[in-house]
Parts: C-alpha cells; structure tokens; sequence
C-alpha cells in the first residue's frame, strides 16, 4: 500500500514490508494488524492472508513515481526491521529511500521501529557503504527520519540504541501508556506523543502508580 496518508505528521504511507509481531505493550491494540485482519481470507485482497509478514518488492519503486516532495511514513503496516525481513531486503529498502531523497524527488522518509536493536546493526554499514557522509555540505541521509517508538519507561532504552544510528532521529511515543520521564531525549529532533484510540483504548490519565 502506498498511498495518502490521515496521520497528522506525515503525506503518504509506503508499504514494502506488510505484517507483523507484537514485542511489548504498545502493539497490543494495533490499529495495522485490526485492519490487515478484517480481509483475511479475501482472495485477491492485498491483505488476504491478513497480518502475516509478507514481503512487497513490486512496491520498491514507488517513492519514484511521486514527483511532488513529500513526507512518507515507511511501513506503516509493519516493522521493518522485524526478525524475519531478510537484511538485503532492508538494504534495497534504503536504496530506495537515499536516492529518493536527492534531487528531483526529495522525499523525507520517516521510519519507524520497536526494534532499534537490529536497526542499529543494519544501518550505519548501508550508510558507510553509499558513502553517505556529506553532499553539497548537507548530510546525505537527512532525507531519512530513523525513529522508535517508545509508549512507557521500561523502553527507555530504544532512545539509547537510536543514538547509535547516523542522521536525523525522532521518537513516537504513541500510544502514550505512562509516563517517559526515564528516555534520554539527547539527539532527538522530534517528538510524536498521543493517546490510544479505537476500541478497548487504554486510558492514558495519569494517576499515583504510574511510577
């Protein structure tokens, strides 16, 4: 799916990657995994084997086709770098994603991960690799946003394991579950912060033992 996007901060979602696991609180309402669902079982519906991990390479190319400059939430049906996403698939991703954001396109890509463990891993060498240090005095990977998501303090250390990524770094703590008093917000550029919403939301009003 890449298409126009209703999320406040960003213009489109691109989807190479569909599909995912939960790994801590935060995933527990998936709004993602609650809409891939409901089509499970519809032949030839894009989510007919519902919110199984699947690979999209047809859709590696896309960002070249969009002319106008534009805020593009990578994944926003899944995780990128999730265990299962072969590492040379990663890699074309940010192929994609560095040449993207150079002239003619200049796209602002903005990804997302509960698992900065391995994004710490897998990044800084595709960086290295591309030579993206510096062009025309501007960093070359200012073009990609590397982000966590961070919905209470026990993962705190997500903001600690993104600081070890190159270029500029956000943190979603959305949905919001308690307080972030504990995250180094050091080398953050951005924060993202909202409730839960839908059905069953957890309410995010704070009270003595949220500590």
């Amino acid at each position: 799916m890449s298409a126009n996007s209703k999320i406040e901060w960003t213009e489109k979602v691109w989807n190479p990657v569909t599909g995912c696991t939960e790994v801590s609180p935060g995933c527990d309402h998936c709004y993602a995994k609650v809409f891939a669902e409901r089509f499970r079982g519809v032949p030839g519906h894009p989510f007919e084997r519902g919110f199984d991990l699947q690979l999209r390479p047809e859709r590696l190319k896309d960002p070249f086709r969009w002319r106008k400059p534009q805020r593009v939430f990578v994944n926003s049906m899944s995780d990128l770098f999730h265990r299962d996403v072969p590492d040379s698939f990663i890699e074309q991703v940010y192929a994609t994603m560095l040449d993207a954001s150079l002239c003619p396109y200049r796209h602002t890509f903005q990804v997302l991960t509960k698992r900065p463990e391995r994004m710490r891993r897998i990044v800084p060498p595709i960086y290295e690799k591309a030579g993206a240090i510096y062009r025309d005095g501007k960093a070359y990977t200012d073009g990609i946003w590397s982000g966590v998501s961070i919905e209470s303090n026990p993962f705190a250390w997500r903001a600690d394991m993104l600081r070890e990524v190159p270029g500029i770094r956000w943190i979603s703590a959305e949905p919001l579950l308690g307080p972030l008093d504990r995250v180094d917000f050091t080398g953050m550029a951005w924060v993202v912060i909202g409730g839960e919403s839908g059905h069953g939301a957890r309410d995010r009003r704070p009270h003595a033992g949220d500590r």
